[in-house]
C-alpha cells in the first residue's frame, strides 16, 4: 500500500515543483520537478513509471524522451502545431512544448475561422439541411443522402482538415508550465501508431459543426457529432497524464434542439476505440461533458486488446462514459466522481461495462447528492463484469454491483478473468480513500504541474 504521501505526487511519491528553475531557464528549456529525494526530473523527458498501469507494460511508455534538439519545438499556434508533428508516418522521437493555448478554428495566419468558413462553397445550410430531412416529409427509416447530406459531408471534412491533429510514434505533447497551454476547437488524433505521452494540456470546445441527423437512432432519432479532443484508435503505449477536458465555454444546456432532439456539436472527451491497447489515463480532470471516455468502439472487437488503466482522475458534471468499456481488461482506481448535477449535465451512469468487458473497479470515491440512486452509478448489458472493492459513496464502503444488480435486469458479472498487478501508487486504505475528494482537487488536471 502506497503512503499517504503519493497522494500529492505525479505517480508514488511527493514532489515539489521548482518554479523558480523554469524561469530561470525560460520556456524553452526543460521544466524542472523535483521530487522528494531532491532527484531532479525534466518534464518534458519524463516517462511513465514502472508498473503504472497498462501503458508500463512490455516496452513502456517514453514518448519523445529521447528526441534531439532537431526534434524538439515549443509552438503557440497551430501552423507551428502543425509544422511540429510532422508526418504521422515518421517515427523520430520528438518533444513539442505548447505555450500558451492554441486555436485549432484558425488558418495558417492565425486568422479566426468560423462554421461559416468551412460551409463556404459547399452548398451546406442547416435550414437547407433541416429542411430536407424533416421526419414529416422525409420519414424516420432510414439515413439522410442526397444534395444536402452531400454537401454536410463536404463541409464536415473542411473543418476535419483543419482541426484534426495526428500524432506520429514516439511523441511527447506537453503544455508549458506556467502558459495556461491547452488546445481550442480541435483533436488530437493518435491512430494506429505506438509510444505517445500528452500531459499538462486543456482541452476544451471540442465541436462539430456540422452534426449528423440520424433518424434510425434510437426511438426519436439523434444528432450525432464527430470529433473527440484526444481519440485513439488502433494506438499503442499511450500516456494521458495531467490534462483537463471540458466542453467550455459552450455547454451542452447552450444547445438548440430541432426535430425535437439536442442538436449534439460534442463527441467524446477522451477515445480508446479500433482495438487500442497499453493505456494509462491518470490525473487528469474530466468536466462539464455527456459522452465523455469510450473504451471499444463495437461489441463485436476482437478480444486479448482494450488493456486500459484509470486512476487518479477527476470526473464531474459528467453525463456518461467515465467510461464505458466493452471486450478489454480495464482497472479503474483512486478516481473521485462527484456526480452532483452541474451547469445541466446530469448523471445518467458512470461506469458501464458491456460486452464481455473484464472491469475490475476498487478503492474510488463517490459523491453522491440524495437525489441521485446509488443504483445509478454503474450500468451493463449483462454480459459485462465489474469486480473489485473499497469504492466508497459519501465516505461510506458500498457494494456498487450489489445494489446495480438488485435494481436492474440485466445483471453485471461479479468476477473478472485477470489480476491487476501494474498498480503503482494504489491507495487502498479506507482513510486514503476517503482523503481522495480533497487530495485529487489540487493535484490532478492541468496546470498542476508547473
Amino acid at each position: 500500500m502506497a503512503s499517504a504521501s503519493h497522494r500529492r505526487s505525479l505517480r508514488t511519491r511527493r514532489t515539489l515543483v521548482v518554479s523558480a528553475a523554469v524561469v530561470a531557464a525560460g520556456v524553452g528549456a526543460g521544466a524542472v520537478v523535483m521530487n522528494a529525494n531532491a532527484q531532479a526530473v525534466d518534464l518534458y523527458h519524463q516517462t511513465l513509471a514502472a508498473k503504472d498501469g497498462w501503458a508500463s507494460s512490455g516496452t513502456g511508455t517514453t514518448g519523445g524522451a529521447k528526441a534531439d534538439s532537431a526534434h524538439t519545438f515549443t509552438v503557440s499556434t497551430r501552423a507551428q502545431l502543425v509544422k511540429a508533428l510532422g508526418s504521422v508516418s515518421e517515427t523520430t522521437p520528438r518533444i513539442i512544448k505548447v505555450k500558451g493555448t492554441i486555436d485549432a478554428n484558425t488558418d495558417g495566419a492565425g486568422k479566426k475561422l468560423t462554421c461559416a468558413n468551412y460551409a463556404s462553397g459547399t452548398g451546406y445550410s442547416l435550414a437547407s439541411y433541416l429542411k430536407a430531412f424533416d421526419p414529416a416529409t422525409y420519414g424516420r427509416s432510414k439515413l439522410p443522402s442526397g444534395k444536402q447530406e452531400t454537401a454536410r459531408v463536404a463541409a464536415q471534412k473542411k473543418q476535419a482538415a483543419n482541426i484534426l491533429f495526428k500524432v506520429p510514434a514516439n511523441t511527447t505533447i506537453v503544455g508549458v508550465p506556467g502558459t495556461k497551454a491547452g488546445i481550442s476547437g480541435g483533436m488530437l488524433q493518435i491512430q494506429n501508431v505506438n509510444n505517445v505521452v500528452v500531459r499538462n494540456l486543456t482541452f476544451a470546445g471540442t465541436e462539430d459543426c456540422f452534426p449528423q441527423w440520424d433518424p434510425t437512432d434510437g426511438d426519436k432519432g439523434n444528432w450525432n457529432s464527430n470529433y473527440d479532443s484526444v481519440t485513439l484508435r488502433g494506438a499503442t503505449h499511450v500516456w494521458a497524464d495531467h490534462n483537463t477536458f471540458t466542453d467550455a465555454p459552450h455547454l451542452d444546456s447552450a444547445n438548440p434542439k430541432y426535430y425535437g432532439r439536442e442538436y449534439q456539436i460534442h463527441d467524446g472527451e477522451l477515445d480508446i476505440t479500433k482495438s487500442s491497447d497499453l493505456v494509462t489515463v491518470s490525473r487528469n480532470q474530466f468536466t462539464n461533458h455527456d459522452k465523455t471516455m469510450l473504451i471499444g468502439s463495437s461489441d463485436s472487437e476482437p478480444s486479448g486488446k482494450l488493456r486500459v488503466s484509470i486512476h487518479h482522475n477527476v470526473w464531474k458534471g459528467i453525463v456518461q462514459r467515465a467510461p464505458l468499456a466493452r471486450v478489454g481488461q480495464i482497472h479503474i482506481y483512486n478516481n473521485y466522481y462527484d456526480v452532483t448535477a452541474l451547469n445541466g449535465y446530469a448523471l445518467q451512469y458512470s461506469i458501464n461495462s458491456r460486452a464481455k468487458a473484464q472491469v475490475v473497479a476498487a478503492d474510488n470515491y463517490w459523491k453522491v447528492p440524495s437525489t441521485v440512486k446509488v443504483s445509478k452509478l454503474l450500468s451493463g448489458d449483462g454480459t459485462g463484469a465489474i469486480a473489485g472493492s473499497g469504492n466508497l459513496v459519501n465516505g461510506t464502503a458500498t457494494n456498487l454491483v450489489a445494489a446495480y444488480n438488485a435494481a436492474s435486469s440485466k445483471d453485471l458479472k461479479t468476477s473478472v478473468n485477470w489480476t491487476p498487478t501494474l498498480t503503482s501508487g494504489l491507495e487502498s486504505s479506507a482513510s486514503a480513500v476517503k482523503n481522495l475528494p480533497m487530495s485529487l482537487a489540487t493535484t490532478t488536471g492541468a496546470g498542476v504541474l508547473s
